[in-house]
């Protein structure tokens, strides 16, 4: 693994030598190697810990797998600039930094920010100046409270949560199949983050829907979390057992990073080198998918809802060669005791047991393993016993993977009290642009420490104390003072802080790549808001971006340009580049340019209008705000220039067209500020 956040220590590399080459560095002997029962468990890993500590206490003294502190906001004598408790974690900081907090930005300003940040678009010219006359202070919760509700909140939100997912509509490898019945897992994230479903029922569900309501579609789809990596659909018998394993790696590693902030696939072939995760913790946790494949479900085809009750296929079940194939009558799922969706393999689909491997080689088998949590998040006498659950008598699956999601939302006892950090870290990293903790997938000990701890703590127990409601926890960071700040640049307070890590302005910075074009859509009129269903590999296509059909090989050029990501592995941030094929691409896209001309037929001025008129409706539309008198000056040589290169009678809307064209590749318009 390699190490983030500080450098590899001189320590690190020797127990990583010492694993690795199996040798003795005080006889400079060769060891054997390391047995089924030789593995260490979290005991024997003191990482973290006060001086005076027992080993055994070490590991969970560590600030990510304690639990929750309830912690008080300080107390702050501000006058009237602390609005809501996160403001007196923030100002404490910046008053211990000798710093002080920008002031509010405009209402103009604010209203465009909100929209980007919860819906992905930009708010339309009318919306912004009733916005910007309503002085009622009731006026911005209102805002905040609509847009949650609307069904674009889904939509962008959703696309975070699928990077996490690595979501995507085809196999990958060489021959990257398609799977066309993935998109119900894309439309179940989107509704139920629309929904508010509470978050530990939304985690409990991709992991398990299946074992806790198997009668409802959209518990059944959420499962489709396990089946979206990366899979081989040509493997041969001698490889059938490697790809399995690679196969239970991808599901562990991906709960591991996505839902707890830790990097447990690290531990696949030696104890995590940083963290208290031995191997077997690992092989334990990959145990509890043994007998877990990717399978299809069929819908009920006397009924369009959405919740239609699934019809299984079981594993003796003959295909019906009169039916007629629909991916929108499928949805890909993962579950137990239901036919598995068989590629071109030479192996079983699954094998019946799962064994401690040394050094990750299926050729080097261990002890059989049994389905287990990691100990360092296990407070409870019982063990695994708190969680275990039997499966009703003559029940197809194990229920081995329903208590692994009462683990991992277990606030007392289990993981929940890292799930709810890790989470709050998500959604504060979406609205600042960093997380408090700054590496929001590696909550271990080579990740970052958190900014502004009590923040953390009280934020991820707001959330358990809000019945784990993600709603609640977006109006509290955008209510807040620090929210509302203005993003100038201060040279003494960059000096003091030039990274912002204490947040004393907000931090401007540029919208991703399915937002960009989502926002072209809509500053264009072109957008079409139709909701779920199967994507598309259309770059023409007018839905918002999130229903492009990601197949692995054949990305959209768009999307990758401007930092999308590739759908192989978990991914919590995005690379922010500047190249100039982003440039090239929004001058030259035809798409972009088809439609800047259909924003330009609405601005084509007639006998009681100017093109100075247009220049403004443009400027508001695309900006949010009116030109200034130079830039009015500028645009309208623009114009003029453009019309007499063009001549004919379609001058003056190609030449609009480009005007349009030019608002929307300027840094204002891609950017949140």
């Amino acid at each position: 693994m390699k190490p983030t956040g500080r450098r590899h220590c001189w320590a690190a590399s020797l127990a990583l030598l010492l694993a690795i080459g199996n040798y003795d560095v005080l006889s400079g002997a060769e060891t054997p190697s390391q047995t089924a029962g030789s593995f260490r468990s979290v005991n024997e890993l003191p990482i973290g810990g006060n001086k005076g500590s027992t080993p055994s206490d070490a590991p969970r003294q560590f600030w990510a797998f304690e639990p929750l502190r309830r912690a008080a906001p300080p107390q702050i004598n501000e006058g009237d600039w602390c609005r809501t408790s996160i403001d007196s974690f923030i100002f404490s900081g910046l008053r211990s930094a000798g710093l002080r907090p920008n002031p509010p930005a405009d209402r103009r300003r604010l209203i465009r920010r909100v929209y980007l940040d919860l819906l992905g678009v930009p708010p339309s010219a009318d919306r912004i100046e009733d916005f910007v006359r309503d002085l009622d202070p009731d006026a911005y919760p209102r805002l905040i409270d609509s847009l949650l509700a609307s069904p674009q909140y889904g939509e962008r939100w959703g696309r975070f949560w699928l990077d996490l997912a690595r979501f995507a509509e085809s196999h990958g490898f060489e021959h990257d199949t398609d799977r066309p019945s993935a998109f119900h897992y894309r439309d179940f994230v989107i509704a139920a983050l629309n929904q508010d479903m509470p978050y530990d029922q939304f985690v409990k569900w991709q992991i398990a829907g299946d074992e806790f309501e198997p009668e409802n579609f959209q518990a059944l789809t959420a499962t489709g979390f396990l089946a979206a990596g990366v899979h081989s659909t040509q493997i041969t018998a001698n490889q059938a057992e490697k790809e399995r394993y690679d196969e239970l790696d991808d599901i562990v590693g991906t709960i591991g990073t996505s839902m707890l902030g830790l990097t447990i696939g690290c531990a696949r072939c030696h104890d995590h080198k940083f963290d208290p995760i031995p191997t077997s913790d690992y092989y334990r946790l990959i145990s509890t998918f043994t007998t877990t494949v990717r399978t299809e479900i069929d819908l009920d085809p006397q009924s369009e809802d959405a919740g239609a009750k699934k019809v299984p296929a079981t594993p003796d079940a003959a295909p019906d060669k009169n039916k007629k194939e629909s991916p929108e009558r499928k949805a890909l799922i993962c579950s137990e005791g239901l036919k598995p969706l068989r590629l071109n393999t030479q192996g079983p689909d699954f094998y019946e047991k799962t064994y401690l491997l040394n050094r990750g080689d299926p050729n080097q088998k261990g002890r059989e393993m049994t389905p287990g949590f990691l100990q360092v998040l296990m407070r409870s006498s019982d063990g695994e016993n708190q969680w275990r659950i039997d499966p009703p008598k003559g029940w197809r699956t194990s229920y081995h993977r329903r208590a692994l999601a009462e683990w991992i939302t277990d606030v007392d006892y289990g993981a929940g009290n890292l799930l709810a950090r890790v989470i709050v870290n998500r959604l504060w990293q979406h609205h600042f642009g960093r997380g408090i903790v700054g590496t929001p997938s590696d909550f271990g000990s080579q990740g970052e420490r958190p900014s502004h701890p009590e923040l953390l703590e009280w934020l991820a127990g707001e959330l358990v104390r809000t019945g784990w409601r993600l709603k609640p926890i977006h109006r509290l960071l955008m209510r807040s003072a620090v929210y509302l700040q203005d993003s100038a640049y201060e040279k003494e307070a960059a000096r003091a802080d030039p990274d912002n890590r204490l947040l004393w302005r907000f931090a401007p910075r540029r919208l991703e790549s399915e937002a960009i074009r989502d926002s072209i859509l809509a500053v264009t009129g072109a957008l079409d808001r139709r909701m779920f269903g199967p994507g598309t590999l259309d770059e023409g296509n007018q839905r918002r971006s999130i229903y492009f059909t990601i197949k692995r090989s054949k990305l959209i050029p768009m999307m990758v340009l401007f930092d999308g990501p590739d759908a192989l592995q978990s991914q919590a941030q995005r690379a922010t580049t500047t190249v100039a094929p982003q440039a090239l691409l929004m001058m030259n896209n035809p798409h972009v340019q088809s439609w800047s001309r259909a924003m330009a037929k609405h601005l084509i001025p007639d006998d009681s209008q100017s093109f100075a008129s247009a220049v403004r409706t443009a400027y508001g539309a695309a900006l949010g705000r009116q030109p200034s008198q130079v830039e009015l000056e500028d645009s309208l040589q623009f114009l003029r220039h453009q019309m007499q290169s063009y001549g004919g009678n379609e001058a003056s809307e190609l030449a609009l067209g480009d005007f349009c064209q030019a608002l929307l590749i300027l840094n204002e318009f891609v950017f949140i500020d």
